[in-house]
């Protein structure tokens, strides 16, 4: 299987190069399909780790004759990509000093222990967290102490299967809370990041999307998902048992002070994550309808050069500056606490960028395009519908970045003949990539909590189901809402 796996990929490509003509006269167009293709059966398959797979553009389309090297690897380190890296060196800090350990912590006790509170709490810290940073990050960080929960709950609860029906509420509700979370900023998640780079280059006149302006749409969205999975959650597993006191009542309160009293170094990671929040909302002007508020970076002679990527780079530079007060001659952050940064996303984000230039470069946009006009009459409601159907389906089985990476440059020349708005089908699209919520293998959370062993397949699927059904409707309705008042 992995053998026919592995030769699927350019076994695909060489057919449609050797035997097909998309578009007579460019043979460009079916040599940049033929990639996509490869690109696409190997993340879909996942044949070789998902980095190996991203470089396949860079060897492939200066080969082919689409783009020289120079412009193909200037993809592989788009601005949007010092977004992500510096959002991580914060995120590490943030662990290193145990803030979030506080942060949760204060979440529970103020929550309560009865099984439904705790459900609560145990979601509302997951999705502020991975509001920031991500998910997967999110998901590892708090698992031992939802798994401190399960096992207390253990102990005081004599009804095994109140117990167990405990124990999967909340460690679905730990991974579907950080994937929700992750929707409602713009460094949430990487299919996020992936749309922001996607829309200023396939669209400069509109200087991109602001941090501020994603939040306004994708916050309340994430809420009313975390709402709806909440109750969906309460439905499935707490039905009649919503009031148990599950664990000591004090449990929480006295995992709290042994922590003993916030630290210095706490406490600067803690203003450092602060004003990078704060700098993200308020770079651009912000527009409340009856008056707009300028941005900061109206300060400079060339505010569009100001980006929310240069505000992560500086403020995680800071960390690797500023002196740790408890650690003599030591700073808040050393190079080898970062040496975990996801290079393998960073590749990802990479190769998504370059089949988007490719489509471009070698006319396979257009042509798309003049193959999707066959739905230029149908209402743009139904088309975000469907589009975030499709995604959907997708992210279930291919990583959530993999799938937007494949969908957005489609999209984009289909928008080009419909003359729609392009956040109408690209909003929905990115959202959705991140609705993997039936299956283990959909995203890291799912896959980290199914590994508990206290999960099933079918467990997932009851939520998972409903979950989707309620992103897709949610998504599309809200998106529509916002962007055609607005």
């Amino acid at each position: 299987m992995r053998i026919l796996k592995l030769i699927s990929g350019p076994g695909i490509a060489a057919i449609i190069t050797l035997f097909a003509d998309l578009d007579p006269g460019n043979p460009m167009v079916t040599r940049m399909a033929a990639i996509t293709a490869w690109v696409a059966v190997w993340w879909l398959t996942e044949a070789v780790h998902l980095a190996v797979t991203s470089l396949v553009p860079f060897v492939f389309m200066p080969l082919l004759g689409i783009a020289d090297p120079k412009t193909v690897s200037f993809q592989y380190m788009d601005q949007i990509i010092f977004l992500f890296i510096g959002g991580f060196i914060i995120s590490f800090a943030i662990e290193k000093w145990g803030l979030h350990e506080r942060m949760a912590l204060r979440i529970l006790t103020t929550t309560g222990t009865r099984s439904d509170r705790m459900l609560l709490g145990v979601m509302v810290t997951s999705f502020l967290i991975s509001m920031w940073i991500s998910n997967t990050a999110t998901v590892m960080m708090l698992i031992s102490a939802v798994f401190a929960i399960i096992n207390m709950t253990d102990k005081h609860i004599n009804n095994e299967i109140h117990s167990n029906r405990l124990a999967k509420a909340l460690l679905i509700g730990l991974a579907y809370a950080a994937t929700i979370g992750g929707m409602a900023t713009l460094v949430g998640t990487p299919p996020n990041m992936v749309f922001a780079r996607a829309y200023q280059e396939a669209y400069p006149q509109t200087g991109g999307i602001a941090f501020s302006t994603w939040f306004a749409f994708g916050f309340p969205i994430a809420c009313i998902l975390l709402t709806v999975c909440y109750f969906v959650l309460k439905l499935v597993f707490l039905r009649g048992a919503e009031n148990i006191q599950s664990v000591d009542r004090n449990y929480f309160r006295d995992a709290y002070h042994r922590l003993g009293k916030i630290s210095m170094e706490q406490k600067i990671v803690a203003v450092i994550f602060s004003i990078t929040a704060i700098l993200w909302f308020t770079r651009a002007d912000l527009n409340f309808g009856f008056v707009t508020l300028p941005g900061w970076s109206n300060l400079f002679s060339s505010p569009e050069f100001v980006q929310d990527s240069m505000v992560a780079v500086f403020m995680a530079m800071l960390l690797f500056l500023i002196p740790a007060p408890s650690r003599k001659g030591e700073t808040m952050l050393h190079w080898k606490d970062v040496s975990r940064l996801p290079f393998d996303i960073i590749l990802l984000f990479g190769s998504g960028f370059a089949l988007a230039k490719g489509f471009e470069l070698s006319g396979l946009s257009d042509w798309i395009a003049d193959g999707l006009k066959v739905f230029s009459s149908t209402h743009v409601l139904l088309l975000m519908a469907g589009i975030c159907l499709v995604v959907c389906i997708i992210s279930e089985f291919a990583s959530n970045v993999a799938s937007i990476q494949l969908v957005i440059p489609v999209l984009v020349a289909f928008q080009k003949d419909l003359g729609v708005d392009p956040l109408l089908l690209l909003v929905p699209a990115t959202l959705a990539a991140s609705l993997g919520f039936m299956m283990p293998v959909a995203t890291a959370p799912n896959t980290i909590v199914f590994g508990s062993n206290r999960l099933s397949v079918s467990d997932m699927l009851r939520v998972g189901v409903w979950m989707n059904l309620a992103g897709v409707l949610v998504i599309t309705w809200l998106v529509w809402l916002f962007l055609t008042i607005s």
